[in-house]
């Protein structure tokens, strides 16, 4: 009994370290901390300034803070933070890569200053007009990107006036940082937040945008009050969201319904508290691979010598570019480049995918292909390498075949019977005229 009760124990202490060494694996974080110059006069902003920071990420308030305030030789001890994420989301595996790792997380801190919000879909969450008394304090906007593009976090962090521990109030996560998707298909772009629940704006309310922007143009796409269940009257076609989802779980992800061309490009989930707002930014590529057709399909029949010209047509894919390539393979299986052919410039057709054509041009006369081959055109793309082949006969070269015999034959075999057939028409006609002026001469 007494070695099972000690058995017993041992288990317990084991458990116990393995929790805590669970809950310990919160990351330290190098980070840029950064801001603006006071201004020059005028209403000029000055140039921003950066300094390196760490931040030690806990998700209690009574841990570890021996440890919070080391710092390197390279960091200012004032720049040193202590983190509290109740929530664990900067706990990630892809924010705390291995020791040693070259590699590392992407992270910067900037001083934040809470204001309300004059949009339509977020006034009503300011529309007291009164600032509360817990805004006064020390507020920050951090932003994160974890290892692998596999995470992409933004937070607003409380601090009271002079303390270096930040509580986290607000987080925003994207699990999709970086999307491809085919033409067609449905697509979601995640986005998620999470509200402490200890803050007074918790249960204040909620607001949720979704922004569009490629090559220095943006859009709306949708926008969403939560505080009074109200979408914005500007609402692209085909995007919606799940409200449920968004209500009980924080999931504010853009559902997509067919994906087009026009889709590609970078997407903003912005959530709005009364005063704060935080955001996440995510990029979606649509990559669809090429059609290929080959002209003439089939080739026509060609003799030693002979010039062909051929043409292969990627059509349907995006994005650019698509780069061809041309194979023949002979009839002793050997395959072989070719070169010679040229490629026109692309066009875009109504649904803003492109085409492009090669021109391929063969002399047979350069090529050893006895009896001919297999032809084949290759496009290489983003979206997958897409090949189509013909068949290149060549007829008359050395002996002739099995099959040109063959076929010889049922060439003769057919002039013979059309000869046939016409003498027989012939002879029939001028027996009929014998006849009949044979009965006249009677």
């Amino acid at each position: 009994m007494t070695e099972l009760s000690t058995i017993f124990k041992l288990s317990l202490i084991a458990a116990t370290c393995f929790i805590q060494a669970c809950s310990s694996s919160c990351p330290v974080l190098e980070c840029w901390f950064v801001q603006e110059k006071a201004g020059r006069g005028g209403g000029l902003t000055g140039a921003t300034t950066q300094e390196k920071s760490l931040l030690h990420i806990r998700t209690e308030a009574d841990g570890q803070n021996d440890e919070s305030q080391r710092a390197p030789k390279d960091i200012n001890p004032e720049r040193v933070y202590s983190v509290i994420d109740p929530a664990g989301t900067l706990c990630h595996r892809s924010l705390n890569p291995p020791r040693g790792s070259v590699t590392k997380p992407q992270c910067e801190i900037n001083p934040f200053l809470p204001q309300p919000s004059s949009l339509d879909w977020v006034s009503s969450l300011t529309e007291s007009g009164l600032s509360p008394v817990y805004l006064q304090a020390e507020w920050f906007s951090s932003a994160f990107q974890g290892l692998n593009e596999q995470l992409g976090i933004s937070t607003i962090t409380r601090s009271p006036t002079g303390s270096k521990e930040h509580s986290v109030i607000l987080s925003v996560t994207t699990k999709t940082v970086s999307v491809k998707s085919r033409l067609g298909e449905p697509v979601q772009l995640d986005c998620g937040f999470w509200i402490n629940p200890s803050s007074p704006l918790y249960g204040a309310g909620f607001a949720v945008e979704w922004r569009y922007q490629f090559r220095g143009r943006g859009r709306l796409i949708l926008a969403y009050d939560g505080k009074t269940d109200r979408l914005a009257d500007t609402q692209e076609e085909g995007a919606t969201l799940d409200f449920d989802a968004l209500h009980e779980k924080g999931n504010a992800s853009l559902l997509l319904q067919e994906a087009k061309v026009l889709h590609s490009g970078t997407y903003i989930c912005t959530v709005y508290l009364p005063h704060l707002l935080a955001q996440v930014a995510l990029d979606l590529e649509i990559e669809e691979p090429p059609s290929l057709s080959i002209h003439p399909s089939p080739l026509p029949l060609a003799v030693p010598g002979q010039t062909i010209n051929v043409q292969c047509e990627a059509s349907g894919f995006a994005p650019l570019p698509v780069e061809f390539s041309w194979e023949i393979k002979g009839a002793d299986g050997k395959s072989k480049t070719l070169d010679s052919f040229s490629v026109t410039g692309h066009r875009q057709a109504w649904d803003r995918t492109f085409s492009q054509t090669s021109r391929l041009e063969i002399d047979t006369s350069k090529l050893d292909l006895g009896r001919g081959g297999e032809l084949t055109c290759v496009a290489a793309h983003a979206g997958g390498t897409r090949r189509t082949s013909v068949t290149l006969n060549v007829i008359g070269f050395s002996s002739p075949s099995i099959e040109d015999s063959m076929a010889m034959v049922g060439v003769a075999l057919v002039l013979y019977g059309l000869i046939k057939f016409v003498s027989w028409t012939f002879t029939s006609s001028g027996s009929a005229e014998a006849d009949k002026q044979d009965k006249k001469e009677k």
